[in-house]
């Protein structure tokens, strides 16, 4: 496909991968449709993604139920079908996907007095606030010995937190313990699998799961951390020492880390362009077509055309439309203003 109306197209406003956020592929992409031209029914839709408008009504119904897009004018006339739907401001969207995701939180486990089974309270020590916390992990990490298991239901977290939680887990990693991370996607979207890729290279190994029920630390399998509130860790933490409480927190553990995701084999790698990819996209958003693009850069049409064609089965995108959206997303499709492109390497003409 070749033209103005089909080219790569250039969004300006960066959208979270909604996948992240636990919605489907399909409703990331009509999502995205909607922000980048406004109001459109779901055949509308369907014809501009390439998709079959069951798959688009679905993945509408999908939004509709995580309150990302609305109806507008009526349907009494036209019937369901001539519906039109808008996309939920981006801001708006992440806001509300952030809320969410607390609703949708699980309770905290059970720890703490009269937590114990047969009714008796469950031994446990109160940890008071944050500062006390941090002395006894390290305290833990110092006797460590065979394996680490962390649960962390954070969506975000602090540079604070991380400095705390980053020399800690290099020392573990550096004494050889086995470092088992579990983690939520980003609250962001940033689908970037750096840390992970880091983190494995260290030795350690880390997944990620839509849904967490709580910050859980378990130490050799004889100490568990639990925070008191995970929302709020200045409200201390329990510490059990309990058998078989530590069974059943190993247990969850182990529930959640087999349903969890590797993101450097199930997320979206980050992608870096080319200079031949970054040249032939940025001349497509200013509205080239693939012959006039070929000319600008010195190449012929067919490299324009291989080049594209290797970028979208990069992406795991099926059209150029599709393209555009994913590139937009990470800001990738915005024309170029420089005055001569980026040196090019050899063309296959």
């Amino acid at each position: 496909m070749t033209g103005r109306s089909t080219g790569v197209l250039a969004v300006g406003r960066a959208v979270p991968l909604l996948v992240r956020w636990g919605l489907s592929a399909d409703a990331d992409l009509v999502y995205r449709c909607l922000v980048s031209f406004g109001p459109r029914n779901a055949g509308a839709v369907a014809t501009s993604l390439g998709l079959a408008v069951r798959r688009v009504r679905a993945a509408l119904e999908e939004l509709d139920d995580a309150d990302l897009v609305g109806v507008t004018g009526s349907v009494s006339v036209y019937g369901a079908g001539a519906v039109r739907w808008r996309a939920v401001p981006v801001d708006a969207a992440v806001t509300g996907l952030r809320r969410r995701a607390l609703r949708r939180a699980a309770a905290p486990v059970g720890v703490g007095p009269g937590a114990g089974s047969s009714g008796h309270p469950l031994p446990a020590r109160h940890l008071p606030d944050r500062a006390a916390t941090r002395r006894r992990i390290a305290e833990l990490v110092a006797v460590e010995r065979t394996e680490h298991l962390a649960m962390n239901p954070e969506e975000i977290f602090s540079t604070d937190t991380l400095a705390i939680a980053a020399p800690l887990d290099l020392a573990l990693l550096r004494r050889r313990i086995r470092l088992r991370s579990l983690g939520r996607a980003p609250a962001d979207g940033d689908r970037s699998s750096r840390h992970a890729t880091e983190f494995a290279r260290l030795g350690g190994e880390y997944r990620e799961a839509g849904r967490l029920p709580h910050k859980l630390m378990i130490f050799d399998r004889r100490v568990a951390l639990v925070a008191v509130d995970p929302h709020d860790l200045d409200q201390g933490t329990w510490e059990v020492v309990e058998p078989a409480a530590i069974d059943s927190f190993v247990s969850l553990f182990v529930r959640h880390w087999t349903d969890a995701t590797d993101p450097r084999r199930n997320g979206v790698p980050e992608v870096v362009l080319t200079p031949r990819e970054k040249a032939v996209v940025a001349l497509l958003a200013e509205g080239h077509t693939d012959t006039s693009a070929a000319e600008q850069l010195g190449i012929s049409t067919r490299s324009v055309t291989y080049t594209l064609r290797a970028l979208m089965d990069r992406l795991g995108v099926e059209n150029r439309f599709q393209l555009g959206l994913a590139l937009g997303a990470m800001n990738a499709a915005t024309p170029s203003r420089a005055a001569e492109p980026e040196p090019i390497e050899g063309d296959d003409r």
